[in-house]
């Protein structure tokens, strides 16, 4: 049976032209006859844009968030989950038949169901390379985890470090290394975070949750020590399951 009732889906974002999330909703819409169903991009400049989007499209029921909205969104919703509220974070909306638009998370649960499967015994505590939007799903599916972790950014926070601090002893003391920055992303994909690389060993998980390109500068030179590696696209895939079921119930 074809659904044939007009729904509109679609990212928010800035400089979203690259995004993975229309050309994924786009196929699975036409794969699984979801014939009424459109994706598309909401590229704006600032969030204060936000309101105007949700005025002038009609027939909206859900938006993706990315960067660098992910925050700066929340006070525009009516409503959040109870996981996004302690994350503080949104990736997904959803607008209720009653036009409310109500915040959730599935950044940590596609970060989550990826990283799972590479875990061993001996990966026991994680860095966060950034601190915005999407690192704080990825501590949350940390904590859920059992794995503690520390921020790093470029200037020293309260339960962070600095990029200078980084040395072998923190190789040692930290097996999972993760970058929640988009240093790297296309069209930069010369760029890389500043690590001593030369200190990952084949103990180490070098997750990068750009996957834009697939095998990022740090990527690269994270398996060039022989440390497991691994992209971002698993993450958006799961994470875009969930928001479909989370506009669907």
């Amino acid at each position: 049976m074809v659904d044939t009732v007009r729904k509109r889906f679609g990212l928010l974002g800035r400089n979203i032209s690259y995004s993975f999330s229309k050309g994924y909703f786009t196929d699975k819409f036409n794969n699984e006859n979801f014939a009424g169903c459109t994706y598309e991009n909401f590229d704006i400049s600032e969030i204060t844009a936000f309101p105007e989007v949700i005025k002038n499209t009609l027939d909206l029921k859900g938006l993706n968030v990315t960067i660098p909205y992910k925050e700066t969104v929340i006070p525009f919703l009516n409503k959040l989950s109870k996981k996004a509220t302690i994350i503080g974070a949104v990736n997904t909306i959803k607008i209720t038949k009653k036009g409310k638009l109500k915040g959730y998370n599935t950044d940590y649960y596609g970060f989550k169901k990826s990283l799972q499967p590479l875990l061993q015994a001996h990966h026991k505590k994680a860095l966060i390379l950034g601190t915005g939007g999407a690192s704080k799903g990825v501590a949350f599916a940390l904590d859920e985890l059992d794995i503690p972790y520390t921020f790093v950014s470029r200037e020293a926070k309260e339960n962070g470090i600095d990029y200078d601090r980084i040395n072998a002893t923190t190789f040692d003391n930290y097996q999972i290394i993760i970058n929640a920055t988009p240093v790297g992303t296309s069209p930069n994909v010369e760029a890389f975070p500043l690590l001593p690389y030369e200190f990952f060993t084949d103990k180490h998980i070098a997750y990068d949750l750009i996957y834009n390109p697939a095998e990022t500068q740090f990527l690269k030179k994270a398996k060039q020590q022989g440390a497991q590696i691994k992209n971002g696209l698993d993450m958006l895939i799961f994470q875009a399951e969930k928001a479909w079921k989370i506009w669907n119930k």
